[in-house]
């Protein structure tokens, strides 16, 4: 204390103790409560009278979390603007033939950009759902394999949205029976049950990937001459 009061710097000395003491009573209290940071919650599933009621569809369709009702929306909202806008126009004019698109005053580059942005927020809200709404906390690797599956039930849902949806239903269906086939211990390893949705996947890909036609730009970069 001496030392620091010849110096002068005894107030900030002061300060910096009672910041460390409010540190550590502040960090006590926090972690008290260690039950709820172990276990935390998630969403809970909220059915919906009638339809949850529904043969098969029901409880896998309207007996789910935000999230899945979510999804709902976000899949009309993009079919509408794609194929019923004037926006979704432009989206697509840019990723079919960029330089025309750029020629009739649409800012290509802008517009991909956009585009992208959309394309992570709604991959951000895919990827909080096992978070929040499956599985409750995080897990390293938990979404590991579901961006390729992703991505084949884009192409062989045709590059549209409610077919992309029907096709993750397939896919989703192929992933939740290699799951219970290992639970009821049917006798083959488990290595060939967890390939089972990625083989499927690869398998629809291959016989649908040549009848569907991409975006004729879509990887290809655009610049502006």
């Amino acid at each position: 204390m001496s030392a620091a009061s010849s110096r002068g710097s005894w107030p900030s000395s002061r300060s910096a103790t009672a910041s460390t003491r409010s540190s550590g009573y502040l960090s006590i209290q926090f972690l008290q409560n260690n039950a709820a940071l172990n276990d935390p919650g998630r969403f809970q599933n909220v059915a919906i009278p009638g339809l949850s009621q529904l043969p098969i569809l029901g409880p896998v369709l309207f007996d789910q979390n935000i999230f899945v009702y979510l999804l709902f929306a976000i899949v009309a909202v993009s079919y509408i603007g794609l194929f019923r806008t004037r926006w979704g126009l432009r989206v697509r004019a840019v990723g079919e033939h960029p330089l025309a698109a750029d020629t009739v005053g649409i800012r290509v580059l802008f517009t991909r950009y956009r585009n992208v942005i959309l394309g992570g927020v709604v991959a951000g809200i895919g990827g909080a759902y096992f978070t929040l709404g499956a599985v409750g906390r995080f897990e390293p690797g938990m979404t590991a394999g579901r961006g390729f599956i992703g991505l084949a039930a884009m192409i062989f849902g045709g590059w549209n949205p409610v077919g992309a949806f029907g096709a993750a239903l397939v896919f989703g269906f192929a992933d939740s029976l290699q799951v219970k086939l290992n639970i009821l211990q049917v006798g083959i390893p488990q290595e060939f049950l967890g390939m089972a949705p990625y083989l499927v996947t690869i398998a629809i890909v291959a016989g649908a990937g040549r009848r569907v036609r991409p975006p004729a730009a879509d990887g290809k970069p655009y610049i502006k001459d």
